[in-house]
């Protein structure tokens, strides 16, 4: 079907460019009979593009391609713009072309103009479509002055008062570290668990995995602790369009703009994508580890081999993990080593070290 498309487009061309070109042709050589024979003109123009559309078949098709491309990426209000802004080109273009049409002159009149409209075309769409939302910031700043500011204003204000609600996933919930956090007082305001977080719990703790079944009946159990320790709100919105309990955090939290409290990893990376305000139980744990950095020494048992040949891995009471060089013959043997790096990141903190001397 493209092909067809493509032919009858190519002849089309062809004869609207014959009809305009082909009279001047043929006063440039002499042959006046054909000057002003349209269906000829046409029907000559249609043939030659015709031919050059059979020759150059494969480049047309893989131009029309990365069109479809262009306009399967290209989202809508981009495409509306870039029409007008092209209209408003061809607009410019067309009354800047006046004065060359006046002067009747074969080329001036007819190619100049034509290349001078293409520009405007081009340079109009390109600014409309690059600069969209500049362009509509400057025909909307009254509007947005009264509307879309404040709620912005309102939402960053919530934000940043510390009291702004708190939104727990079912990861939090298993870990029970936030338990303990709550008596502190370190997380205050409103804390809430939706109804769908509450349901997952469920499923796990009907499961016939004993480890699952555990994980969830200990979740159900921190929710009634929480309760009496700290303001829960048991929420029952729901979102029928979404399967996902990670998504449907994402999409409540960003409606009431309350913070998503977590200790999973990706849920962590996904919400910071999207703006959502994330505190990571983890990221807590790890501020408050005493530090090493290079160069501190340690005693350190040495459990279990690495993954290299030499390594050999130890454990802090905090459980961070310590990987020493050259130890994998020293097991259930306390070391002095000297720390070389730390690697620390939502997901936990790793170090590296190798014998002291």
């Amino acid at each position: 079907m493209k092909r067809i498309i493509i032919h009858a487009l190519m002849a089309i061309v062809g004869a609207t460019l014959g009809n305009t070109f082909l009279p001047e042709f043929w006063v440039l050589i002499h042959q006046r009979q054909f000057e002003n024979n349209a269906v000829v003109n046409s029907l000559i123009g249609a043939i030659i593009f015709l031919i050059f559309s059979f020759i150059f078949i494969r480049l047309l098709l893989n131009f029309v391609e990365k069109i479809d491309h262009t306009i399967a990426t290209i989202n809508i209000p981009k495409i509306t713009w870039g029409f007008l802004g092209g209209v408003i080109g061809l607009v410019i273009g067309a009354i800047a072309s006046i004065p060359l049409w006046i002067l009747q002159t074969p080329i001036l009149s007819t190619i100049i103009p034509f290349l001078l409209m293409m520009l405007t075309i081009y340079v109009g769409y390109s600014i409309s479509s690059k600069r969209e939302a500049d362009i509509f910031k400057f025909f909307s700043r009254k509007k947005a002055a009264v509307t879309e500011k404040p709620e912005k204003h309102d939402k960053r204000d919530k934000r940043k008062n510390k009291n702004y609600a708190k939104l727990l996933d079912t990861s939090v919930l298993i870990d029970g570290r936030i338990f303990d956090i709550l008596k502190t007082g370190f997380l205050d305001g409103e804390i809430i668990v939706p109804n769908f977080v509450l349901l997952e719990l469920q499923l796990l703790s009907d499961s016939n995995d004993n480890l699952k079944r555990a994980k969830g009946r200990r979740g159900l159990d921190l929710v009634n602790d929480m309760k009496e320790i700290a303001k829960v709100t048991v929420t029952s919105k729901d979102y029928s369009d979404i399967h996902e309990v990670d998504t449907k955090l994402l999409r409540y939290a960003s409606e009431t703009g309350a913070a998503l409290v977590t200790n999973d990893f990706n849920l962590n990376k996904v919400a910071e994508i999207q703006g959502v305000k994330v505190l990571n139980i983890n990221d807590l744990a790890n501020a408050v580890k005493p530090q090493l950095i290079v160069g501190d020494t340690l005693d350190i048992q040495i459990v279990k081999k690495g993954t290299e040949r030499r390594q050999g891995i130890g454990y802090l009471p905090d459980g961070t993990m310590i990987v020493v060089e050259e130890t994998a013959d020293l097991i259930d043997k306390t070391v002095r080593i000297e720390v070389t790096k730390s690697l620390q990141t939502s997901a936990g903190r790793m170090i590296f070290g190798e014998l002291a001397r």
